[in-house]
């Protein structure tokens, strides 16, 4: 029987968020992989979110992802909203910042439920939910000279 509002599930098991972070350097999905991981999930769902080499129609040389101070805070309250969804067991999101290059990953996000329903659903509400209201923004350049930002209030 699901269990909601973060209170034990099956086998007395609190959710937890076991990651929330932001990071300059390269994400590790192996690492987030590893921090969801739980003898009790049935599934585990992933997203990684990638630079890609075109948006808009129009060729991206590259990057910068830069966040308002409270952004930390944001992503920790999402995870912690998502986590109290049913048969959630461990959560986490990694956003990059900085300079990224076509094919770097700019953001991870991982969760571990007891069955695979629950870890697809959860996964795309955190990922889903993160773009829409965590205040990041983005700065793309493009190979024309040109550049745009994305996601400024």
């Amino acid at each position: 029987m699901s269990q909601r509002g973060g209170a034990p599930a099956e086998g007395g098991l609190a959710p937890e968020v076991v990651l929330a972070d932001f990071r300059e350097t390269p994400l590790s999905v192996d690492e987030v992989l590893e921090a969801v991981r739980h003898p009790q999930a049935g599934g585990i769902a992933t997203f990684v979110g990638v630079v890609r080499e075109r948006d808009h129609g129009r060729a991206v040389e590259a990057l910068d992802y830069t966040f308002h101070p409270s952004a930390p805070q944001v992503l920790r309250e999402l995870a912690e909203r998502v986590a109290a969804g049913p048969d959630v067991i461990r959560v986490a999101a990694v956003h990059r910042v900085g300079h990224l290059e076509i094919g770097d990953a700019a953001v991870v996000v991982a969760v571990s439920a007891r069955h695979r329903d629950a870890a697809f659903d959860v996964c795309r509400e955190l990922i889903d939910t993160l773009k829409a209201s965590v205040p990041i923004w983005k700065h793309q350049i493009f190979d024309d000279g040109s550049d745009e930002w994305v996601g400024t209030p």
